[in-house]
C-alpha cells in the first residue's frame, strides 16, 4: 500500500512538472512599449506626441509572460528620414530629453531566449504597428518693447514674450543709456522687475541684450530699448509723470 500511495505521488508530482514547462512554453513573452512626456499639465501617455523642447519622455517596455525566459532590450531613437539612430539605450526603460527640434522615431527591440527557445521583436513588429514618435517644435523668441512696473498686476515684469517655444539655451542683460548693466536672468520664466539694488529706476528708456539658442540650432542675438512706463495706466491707456 506504500508502495503504491509514493508511485502515486511520484506520478502527480511528475505531471505537475510537466504541465508547469507546457504551461511555461506556452506563455510568449510580449512587449507593450509606451511613452509618456512630462508636460506643464503634468505627465502624458502618448504614442504621437508633439511638444516644445527641451521635452523629457520616459519609455516603458512593459514585458509579459517572461516566466524562465532571459529577456534583452534595445531602444532606437532615431530622426524621422535617417536610417541610421543617434541614441541606444540598452535597458528595460529609459528617459531622455528632446532638444531638437524634427520629429524623433522611437522602437524597441526586444530579444526573449530559454533554452532553445527565441521570442524576437525587432522591425518586422514595428513595421506592422508603427513607431512611437514625437515632434519637437522649431524655436521662437520675441522680446516686448515696453513694461509698466506700476505694481497693478498687468504687465509689472519685462520679460520674453510667452508664445516663446523650443528655447534651449537663455540668457537676458539690462542696461541704462549709459551702458551700465542693471540686471540680467537666464530663466525664460523670469525677468527684470525695473528695480536696481532694490530701488526702482526712472521712467525712461532701457536697453536689452538677449542670447538664445533653439532647439533647431537657430542663434537668437536680440537688441532692442525697453520703454519703462512706470505711471503708464492699463485702465485708462494713459501715462503719468
Amino acid at each position: 500500500m506504500k508502495t503504491r500511495l509514493l508511485l502515486t505521488s511520484l506520478a502527480a508530482m511528475l505531471t505537475a512538472a510537466t504541465d508547469a514547462v507546457a504551461q511555461q512554453y506556452e506563455e510568449t513573452p510580449t512587449i507593450n512599449p509606451t511613452a509618456t512626456y512630462t508636460t506643464e499639465d503634468g505627465e502624458e501617455e502618448s504614442e504621437n506626441y508633439s511638444g516644445n523642447a527641451p521635452l523629457t519622455g520616459r519609455f516603458q517596455a512593459n514585458p509579459e509572460n517572461v516566466g524562465a525566459y532571459t529577456a534583452s532590450y534595445e531602444w532606437r531613437f532615431t530622426m524621422e528620414g535617417e536610417t541610421e539612430p543617434y541614441l541606444t539605450r540598452y535597458e528595460e526603460n529609459t528617459e531622455y530629453t528632446f532638444t531638437q527640434a524634427g520629429t524623433h522615431n522611437i522602437v524597441l527591440y526586444a530579444t526573449f531566449v530559454n533554452a532553445g527557445d527565441t521570442i524576437a521583436y525587432t522591425q518586422q513588429y514595428w513595421d506592422e504597428r508603427g513607431p512611437l514618435s514625437v515632434t519637437v517644435s522649431e524655436s521662437r523668441l520675441e522680446m516686448p518693447n515696453a513694461f509698466s512696473p506700476n505694481g497693478d498686476g498687468i504687465n509689472d515684469i519685462y520679460q520674453a514674450k510667452t508664445n516663446y517655444q523650443s528655447i534651449i539655451e537663455f540668457h537676458a542683460y539690462i542696461f541704462n543709456r549709459w551702458g551700465q548693466k542693471l540686471y540680467e536672468w537666464n530663466d525664460l520664466a523670469g525677468g527684470w522687475d525695473g528695480k536696481y539694488n532694490g530701488k526702482d529706476v526712472a521712467q525712461g528708456v532701457y536697453f536689452v541684450l538677449v542670447k538664445a539658442k533653439g532647439a533647431d540650432g537657430k542663434e537668437y542675438n536680440i537688441k532692442r530699448d525697453v520703454n519703462l512706463l512706470r505711471g503708464y495706466t492699463e485702465s485708462t491707456g494713459s501715462v503719468t509723470e
